[in-house]
């Protein structure tokens, strides 16, 4: 893997890894399990270049810490390896209700409990609120946020499904590192090209979660069936029976296009992603060494204009069945 991206003061890979369904599942990955697919990412770095590790305070069963505890497990096992990483983690949610909840004192407890899970064995370097919260002024959450960084809680702001307009009234405050958004073949929307140019012109990198679409586009899932009861992914509208046979269309049609470039359909839709601008950090997530090997060397694939076109073309002429989540979670989007 040979692209990099700055965040900060840091060099990190094109291609991050996400954790959150290390814990966040009803079988949770054993440990063991766990520690080798986060290791053989980091030690596929170059030298000198961190692997950008994405976890949450809330990734586990009943909202819990879960995500967070493994990876100090992890740091406390691998100390060496706590340099190596940027890690970023999203919170602010109200677990009960699942609201932001970005006043001052919701800020602070947030990343206090951060890092009380984490237990000193790896710096926070970037904190975002999973949301924006729409009672509390953008200005006056960076604000604080700025405060609990000169406090030497953490190191960088970053934002999670800010709108274009919201990503510069919080940049004008104090810098912003990274905006994560969800990005995909299946998911471009128009809102998500303003962020992506606004980012750019800002010098913030953008990172795009679920670039697999939620594991849909790697074509490994053929069916509502092959999705284990109680995975969230049942509650989404592209995963429902009508969505999952409409969309499949799609998977199909972007197969096709990776059998002839000689590559998988996963690292197809990765490399898609960080196509989208040289500050874009296509986020995969998985659990197994030879997955995570192969999203990592999508970050080497290059695709022609005209293959970045004709992915378009082919999702547009399809048109994707359902929202992103679903109607009651779609408001807390492009805040």
């Amino acid at each position: 893997m040979s692209k990099t991206v700055k965040i900060g003061d840091s060099v990190v890979g094109q291609v991050a890894l996400g954790v959150m369904l290390l814990t966040w599942t009803p079988n949770p990955v054993p440990y063991d399990q766990a520690f080798e697919a986060i290791r053989t990412a980091i030690d596929a770095m170059p030298t000198g270049v961190k692997l950008f590790i994405n976890s949450g305070e809330f990734y586990g069963q009943g909202f819990s810490a879960a995500n967070l505890d493994l990876l100090a497990a992890f740091y406390e096992k691998h100390p060496g390896y706590a340099d190596k990483t940027f890690l970023s983690v999203k919170g602010s949610c109200d677990t009960k209700t699942m609201q932001s909840n970005a006043p001052e004192e919701g800020l602070r407890r947030s990343v206090d409990n951060i890092n009380k899970h984490l237990r000193g064995a790896k710096k926070l370097d970037l904190f975002e609120c999973a949301r924006v919260d729409l009672r509390v002024p953008i200005q006056e959450s960076i604000r604080t946020l700025q405060k609990l960084i000169e406090e030497g809680k953490f190191n960088h702001i970053g934002m999670s499904e800010a709108s274009s307009a919201t990503l510069r009234k919080a940049h004008a405050v104090h810098p912003i590192a990274a905006v994560e958004i969800e990005l995909s073949p299946w998911s471009y929307e128009d809102e998500a090209k303003k962020v992506i140019a606004s980012a750019k012109e800002l010098g913030i990198a953008v990172v795009g979660y679920s670039p697999l679409g939620h594991g849909f586009l790697t074509g490994q899932i053929k069916s509502r069936g092959d999705i284990p009861k109680g995975d969230g992914r049942l509650h989404l509208d592209r995963f429902s029976e009508e969505g999952f046979k409409h969309n499949f269309k799609i998977v199909e049609g972007l197969t096709k296009i990776a059998e002839r470039k000689g590559i998988s359909t996963a690292q197809l839709s990765i490399a898609w992603v960080a196509s989208l601008g040289d500050h874009v950090i296509p986020l995969p997530g998985s659990s197994k060494k030879s997955r995570v090997l192969e999203n990592l060397a999508a970050g080497s694939v290059s695709l022609t204009k005209g293959e970045f076109d004709e992915i378009i073309q082919l999702v547009e002429g399809i048109t994707v069945y359902g929202l992103r989540y679903n109607k009651a979670m779609e408001s807390a989007l492009w805040r």
